[in-house]
């Protein structure tokens, strides 16, 4: 038995397929599919590198930070910013099974430091859980959701006063990052994006750069936004 707990009294629907896969949708088992073989890519670990440097230099976190990674894949962003969090307390949400089954192997296997919480949580379509955090962050998620408000607010809602929320994601591009058949956004417009986080109920929003995604021999340029709650 693993000693990650898996939370699902969290869990909306484990929609399989529609987990937050970092570069792509797609139906069926897509995001599980890829779940054991997603660290094997070295630009994914540079890229999640990049996020976390961006997120470090942003913001300060106390000592034991209690830290949410939402859509987190394998966990790569929170395994790069370890170096930077002393004694964390970390949760993991995402809503492929095959993403949280590799989390909860690399806490058994020590590779991310346990105790650490793995969850089944959407929330487009799930309660907001009780619990509180210090620092919410999400890599390349965003665009697939479709109630953007709705998970804003529930970002908003699952930070603790003083707490920061920190997404990175792609720039507003022309279409070509994903299939033709996508249903997510093509990036977003900064402005636009800090206007929504503003509404969600977060403050000192600032919005910066995070690096690159490299797909298919283009580069994508990444964002970092960052806000807190009051």
């Amino acid at each position: 038995m693993s000693s990650a707990h898996t939370g699902h009294d969290h869990a909306g629907h484990d929609r399989e397929g529609h987990g937050h896969d970092h570069e792509g949708h797609a139906g069926g088992g897509h995001f599980d599919d890829r779940a054991a073989t997603r660290d094997d890519d070295p630009d994914k670990i540079r890229q999640s590198g990049e996020v976390a440097d961006a997120i470090a230099a942003a913001v300060s976190l106390p000592p034991r930070a209690r830290v949410l990674e939402y859509g987190a894949g394998t966990g790569l962003v929170t395994t790069a910013l370890l170096q930077h969090l002393t004694d964390p307390a970390l949760t993991f949400a995402d809503n492929s099974s095959g993403m949280r089954q590799v989390l909860a192997d690399k806490v058994e296997a020590g590779t991310l430091p346990s105790p650490a919480r793995v969850w089944d949580l959407d929330l487009e379509s799930a309660p907001v859980p009780s619990d509180r955090f210090d620092l919410v962050l999400t890599s390349n998620v965003l665009h697939h959701v479709q109630q953007l408000d709705r998970v804003l607010g529930g970002f908003a809602e699952l930070l603790d006063a003083g707490g920061h929320l920190c997404i990175a994601d792609l720039d507003r591009e022309d279409g070509s990052f994903h299939d033709h058949d996508f249903g997510g956004h093509h990036g977003f417009s900064r402005d636009e994006l800090a206007a929504q986080i503003e509404a969600a109920g977060l403050t000192d929003v600032s919005v910066g750069d995070a690096g690159k995604v490299v797909k298919e021999g283009r580069d994508y340029s990444v964002f970092l936004a960052v806000a807190r709650k009051a």
